[in-house]
């Protein structure tokens, strides 16, 4: 039976624009890929897979469905306090809690205790292992994360009491690092740090690590095995090491690299700037407003972590380059700071730091202090630093203003609003470092190649037009000064 309010014509023009590339995209006011920075694309694709809170239909009680779900790892953290205040220890276990979300962790419940040092056998004491045991099988956690790096007999002991994997603050960082890292290099940092720690932990369940195996069997291991006498886990550290050596090698060429680009800059004397500080204290967004680089911002730890450099101009000219690096924060893994060293050389060998704090974080001081802790640790210490404090629009006044009298060579700035930007690139422009050579010289019309050298790479006092030629006065470096000695009054 046909539908009588039924019309062919009525439903082919209702079709109209379905072969558009509008309608087969879906979104017709999305912004076009070629309009997006390189960093909107990034998170675009960190984003691609999220998981939605509160949709969940899975049943209590699973049967044959269990294998087939996708689910975050489900922790408790664990904190024992030794030093400082109560603030301070929620502080840190705060920061790990963030440090668990952005590791794609679900976090059920923290707990921490007062020692006057961690236990040495189960870090936390052998009664409060009992207890975290019974908050594990009542939450139904399947992962416990220690604020603080564990030593292997340590984690030994807390696997083998609470039957769930246990990891410490130093194995989380990593394996954030690990997601967020892109480029080549910043692979291989990585993975050499990951080994690093490792190499130390190696265990295995029972004692399939400890067996021996020789002759024609070799636990399979076949050609290459050192003989009979080489148990599996000797084995494995065996290619962890060769591992090592090859990533070290690897970084070493890729140090070259970066030495070569960053001779090239001395050798124009192009002052260097470095954007250091805490992670998510807001150096990428810094970088992006003060040189439209476009790259990738996140509220997220860690979010960056290979470094960006842009070249930018002054107000009068001059060129200078702006670098980001890789985020710090308090107890940084002695691997990360040994494997990201070529990486954190950068900051000490810039000639003047951004050292960026978040105003509106809870511990503003406690940031500063643990960044420069690594300062002290590369070598970074006696390079002339200014203290951008941002996030001002979000930051409690008062709390502003403790920070700017406790570091008086400081200027306050909000990266997202825009508010101090301009401030502190007045800031910067003073404190770049000045050609060391006076000049007065009278430059003939036809050298304007010079006058523009003087912009882009010294300092113009005056300048003068006569009918022989301009009259410049300023500075120079000593290259740019030995061709201006011929015209030199």
């Amino acid at each position: 039976m046909t539908n009588p309010d039924f019309s062919l014509d009525d439903e082919l023009e209702a079709t109209d624009g379905w072969d558009s590339e509008e309608f087969e995209s879906g979104y017709a006011d999305q912004p076009d890929p070629e309009d997006l920075t390189t960093g909107e694309l990034d998170l675009a694709e960190r984003h691609q897979l999220r998981r939605v809170a509160s949709l969940r239909t899975e049943l209590e009680d699973i049967t044959e469905v269990e294998y087939r779900q996708l689910r975050l790892e489900r922790v408790v953290l664990v904190g024992v306090w030794t030093e400082g205040t109560v603030e301070d220890a929620e502080n840190s276990m705060a920061e790990l809690a963030l440090l668990a979300e952005t590791a794609g962790s679900e976090v059920l419940d923290a707990i921490y205790q007062r020692r006057q040092s961690p236990d040495p056998a189960t870090y936390i004491g052998r009664g409060k292992v009992e207890g975290l045991g019974e908050i594990v099988r009542a939450t139904g956690a399947d992962t416990v994360i220690c604020d603080g790096e564990l030593a292997p007999s340590q984690l030994r002991n807390l696997e083998d009491r609470l039957k769930v994997k246990v990891v410490d603050r130093t194995a989380l960082i990593l394996d954030i690092f690990a997601q967020h890292a892109k480029s080549r290099e910043g692979q291989a940092q990585v993975e050499l740090a990951q080994l690093n720690y490792m190499k130390q932990r190696l265990r295995g369940w029972g004692g399939n690590l400890s067996r021996q195996a020789g002759g024609r069997v070799a636990a399979g291991a076949g050609i290459g095995g050192r003989g009979p006498g080489e148990t599996k886990i000797e084995t494995d550290r065996r290619r962890i090491n060769t591992k090592i050596a090859k990533l070290r090698r690897d970084l070493r060429e890729m140090k070259g690299t970066r030495d070569t680009k960053r001779q090239e800059r001395r050798r124009h004397h192009i002052p260097s700037v470095s954007i250091a500080g805490y992670t998510n204290a807001g150096k990428s967004s810094l970088l992006n407003r003060l040189t439209d680089a476009g790259v990738l911002v996140e509220n997220a730890l860690f979010a960056t972590l290979d470094p960006t450099t842009r070249r930018t101009t002054t107000a009068d000219g001059r060129v200078y380059t702006m670098s980001d690096t890789v985020g710090f924060v308090r107890h940084l893994p002695h691997q990360l700071v040994e494997a990201f060293r070529s990486t954190l050389e950068e900051v000490a060998d810039s000639d003047l730091i951004l050292h960026v704090v978040d105003g509106s974080h809870p511990d503003p001081e406690g940031q500063l202090s643990a960044v420069r802790e690594v300062f002290a640790e590369i070598g970074a210490t006696g390079v002339p630093e200014i203290v951008v404090i941002n996030k001002a629009d979000a930051a409690d006044p008062m709390v502003l203003a403790r920070l700017q009298r406790e570091e008086p060579h400081s200027v306050v700035v909000s990266a997202k609003t825009g508010e101090g930007i301009e401030q502190a690139l007045r800031v910067i422009e003073g404190e770049l470092p000045r050609p060391d050579v006076e000049f007065k010289a009278l430059l003939p019309y036809d050298r304007g190649d010079l006058i523009n050298r003087l912009h882009q790479h010294g300092e113009i006092a005056s300048m003068e037009h006569t009918g022989e030629g301009t009259i410049v006065v300023g500075r120079a470096n000593e290259d740019l000064a030995g061709e201006l000695a011929a015209y030199a009054l």
